[in-house]
């Protein structure tokens, strides 16, 4: 299947749950970590499906594409991160952190598949080399109206 949305891509859904679910768990956690954990969980998790949409829109351009792929897996390790983190602190249980760790490792083989396999993603658009001054095409300018 071809998707033609970003929010069509099964890893996107999957992310997007995810930092659904994480936000639902924070709301449990104490006052005293609303500035530090809850909000450092929720910024690094909401990153991971903006940074693939990101890398959608720049899917033009290969090289473009594949970094924010990997700014995507760094958000996804940082997530991971805190879910330790909030784990080692007494607010997630085992199996919810086992659980959520399974899930964000899936978004991570679905990430490499992508970063691996980045060309076939950018096909249809031709994935293209940023235009520099020698493949840049000359400038045009307006034709003269002789009103000035």
């Amino acid at each position: 299947m071809k998707a033609n949305r970003v929010e069509a891509l099964e890893v996107y859904q999957l992310a997007f749950s995810l930092q659904q679910r994480l936000f639902e768990l924070s709301k449990a956690f104490p006052c005293e970590e609303a500035y530090s954990l809850t909000d450092q969980m929720r910024r690094s998790s909401r990153s991971v499906g903006a940074n693939l949409s990101e890398a959608w829109a720049k899917r033009h351009y290969l090289a473009h594409f594949r970094a924010k792929l990997t700014d995507e897996d760094g958000e996804k390790e940082e997530t991971l991160h805190w879910i330790a983190n909030a784990h080692a602190c007494g607010y997630l249980d085992s199996p919810t952190t086992q659980t959520l760790i399974a899930d964000y490792m899936l978004v991570g083989r679905q990430l490499g598949t992508m970063i691996r396999y980045a060309e076939s993603w950018c096909q249809p658009f031709a994935c293209a080399t940023p235009p520099t001054s020698s493949n840049r095409p000359p400038a045009t300018r307006p034709p003269e109206t002789g009103n000035r």
